[in-house]
């Protein structure tokens, strides 16, 4: 081995000693543990006390292994998103929208060596020839990367958290997404088996909202959830989760939301889950409100509840079902939306909760049942009419 800088007391890491120790880990495919590094640290003629060993072999480890520099942002429980816009750009979302922290990698490099790896490590392929990849890593972390030269400036990297905790109703109302009154209202649309979306943004908290509703689901009955990437985890004893599969790097073994939501409606679920429509697995969605499986949910993006059949119609239209077919199983299929929202401070609060109705030939009409005043659900002109589709169960 070529010879390293000698390195003796408590001096910075020498970033030389670092790289080549590196390059001979990658190159060799040798275990980043303490003994190999300690190994090729000796072998190379450097010298290291116990202290500066440790941190070499942390940082090291850090970056083949974890998420390098971006390791200590995992420690902060209230870490939901880590977005990278490059080497000195790192922002994150603690629950209250995006701030910029003090995090930094060497370089570019550094920043597509690690999209490069992750990618990898969920099984995916990241290069000039798929310069963009979007993948759940096996901690549950979802990634997205994208590379030169698509993202102009530099690797982007977006890390989405999984929930470190299961929330239930009552802790949505300690953390003031929505009051008592309103959550005794969202518990009766899920007691009463209502077909239901929850409508927001990105990050407007559509999944935390929808796992504590399906956690009130009573414990008999069966839920199967269908996901691109597993992030529902509700707190309930009978749940049985599916996964999409990507193609594989020859481009074959593809195992869509469609494909999936057909085979969760012939699994007996008492409740079908959906955990994002986005695309034509809305066909088999609709056709499941529409042969029994009442209180079956999903969430959606949508600006405002009253654009939601309007999304739904766009989806399954670009999946070749007829404007007609889509409105008349849109109209007896979906009886209501809870429609999320950030707030001016960037909290998440349940803004709507409408009822749907209509056929065919009239469309389908959305009315807001309840509608957040100063952080109360209070009623809007659809509230008898929600009153009289819950009967018993308010």
């Amino acid at each position: 081995m070529s010879g390293l800088p000698l390195q003796v007391g408590p001096e910075p890491l020498d970033d030389d000693l670092v790289e080549r120790v590196r390059h001979r880990l990658v190159a060799e495919a040798l275990p980043a543990d303490e003994a190999t590094i300690a190994g090729l640290v000796r072998a190379s003629g450097a010298v290291l006390d116990q202290a500066r060993l440790g941190r070499v072999t942390r940082q090291l480890q850090d970056e083949l292994h974890g998420l390098g520099p971006l390791d200590p942002l995992l420690g902060d429980p209230q870490v939901t998103d880590i977005l990278v816009n490059g080497p000195d750009a790192v922002w994150v979302d603690r629950g209250s929208g995006l701030q910029r922290v003090a995090v930094r990698f060497r370089d570019e490099a550094a920043v597509r060596q690690l999209a490069v790896r992750l990618a990898a490590r969920a099984g995916r392929r990241l290069d000039d020839a798929v310069p963009f990849v979007d993948a759940r890593l096996p901690g549950g972390h979802r990634l997205h990367a994208v590379i030169p030269p698509l993202a102009v400036r530099g690797t982007t990297i977006s890390l989405r958290i999984p929930a470190r905790r299961r929330f239930s109703l009552a802790d949505l109302v300690r953390a003031g997404s929505l009051d008592e009154a309103g959550a005794a209202w969202l518990a009766a649309i899920v007691r009463a088996r209502l077909a239901f979306l929850v409508s927001g943004g990105t990050g407007s908290g559509k999944t935390s909202v929808l796992g504590a509703l399906l956690g009130l689901v009573p414990p008999q009955e069966r839920i199967v959830i269908v996901e691109d990437t597993c992030e529902l985890a509700p707190h309930h004893p009978h749940v049985v989760s599916l996964e999409s599969r990507p193609a594989n790097v020859e481009g074959s073994g593809a195992v869509g939301l469609q494909a999936l939501v057909r085979q969760a409606l012939r699994m007996r679920p008492d409740r079908l889950v959906v955990g994002e429509v986005r695309g034509a697995e809305i066909v088999e969605m609709l056709a499941g409100f529409n042969t029994g499986h009442e209180g079956s949910c999903g969430t959606i993006h949508a600006n405002a509840a009253a654009a939601v059949p309007e999304r739904v119609v766009a989806l399954a239209l670009a999946a070749g079902m007829p404007r007609e077919g889509v409105v008349a199983q849109l109209a007896t299929g979906l009886e209501a939306v809870v429609h999320l929202a950030r707030r001016a401070d960037g909290r998440r609060e349940v803004r709507e909760v409408a009822i749907l109705s209509g056929d065919a030939a009239r469309g389908v009409v959305v009315l807001p049942a309840l509608v957040s005043r100063g952080g109360r659900l209070e009623a809007g002109p659809g509230h008898a009419a929600l009153r009289d589709r819950l009967g018993g169960a308010t």
